[in-house]
C-alpha cells in the first residue's frame, strides 16, 4: 500500500509538471480555441444578458421540439461556459485542485498497476491507455455532441496520452509486478 500511495503521488506529479508544460510552453494548450470577433461588445452583451455563471446550450430547450429543431439546423448553436465575475489566473486554490485531482486518478492507476503481473513495459502500457480511454470516453463524446474543435480534441489526446504514459514510466518502477 506504502508503493502505491508513493507511486500515486510521484505520478500525480509528473502528470501535473507534463500538463503545465504542455499547456504553458507549447502551443497544445491554445490548440482548437479562438479570440471573439469583436471580444468588447459580446463580453458586454453577456455582462447585460447573462446575469449568472452557469453553462448555457443555444438555442435552449423548449417544449416545441420541431421549432428548436428549426433552430439548431439554421445555426448558430453552441455551449457557453460562463463565469459572471473575474477569477484570478491561475488561482493556487485550482492549481491545487488539479494537483490532487492528478495525484487520485495516478492513484487509480497505481493501484490497478498493483493488481497485475505484467512486465514492467506491459504495466506502463496500461497506465497510457487508461490515459486513452479517459480521452474516448470524455474528450470524444464532447467532440461528437457539442462540436468542440478537433484540434482542442486532438491536442487533448497528446496531453493525456504523453502525460499518463510519463507518470507510468515511474509509477510502473516504483509498484512491484505481481509476477
Amino acid at each position: 500500500m506504502k508503493r502505491i500511495v508513493i507511486a500515486a503521488l510521484v505520478g500525480g506529479l509528473i502528470f501535473f509538471i507534463w500538463s503545465a508544460i504542455a499547456h504553458m510552453a507549447t502551443p497544445l494548450g491554445m490548440l482548437g480555441l479562438s479570440n471573439l470577433p469583436d471580444e468588447d461588445a459580446v463580453i458586454q452583451s453577456l455582462r447585460t444578458n447573462v446575469p449568472s455563471s452557469g453553462m448555457y446550450f443555444f438555442p435552449g430547450v423548449t417544449n416545441d421540439r420541431a421549432a428548436w429543431e428549426k433552430k439548431i439546423n439554421q445555426g448558430p448553436s453552441g455551449l457557453l461556459v460562463y463565469t459572471a465575475g473575474g477569477v484570478p489566473m491561475m488561482d493556487p486554490k485550482q492549481l491545487i485542485s488539479e494537483l490532487v485531482t492528478n495525484i487520485v486518478a495516478a492513484y487509480i492507476a497505481a493501484s490497478i498497476i498493483a493488481l497485475i503481473a505484467a512486465s514492467y513495459a506491459k504495466r506502463v502500457c496500461v497506465v497510457a491507455l487508461m490515459g486513452v480511454f479517459g480521452w474516448v470516453s470524455l474528450l470524444l463524446s464532447y467532440w461528437i455532441w457539442y462540436h468542440f474543435p478537433t484540434a482542442f480534441i486532438l491536442g487533448e489526446a497528446v496531453t493525456e496520452v504523453v502525460g499518463w504514459t510519463l507518470a507510468g514510466l515511474a509509477m510502473a518502477k516504483l509498484v512491484p509486478s505481481r509476477a
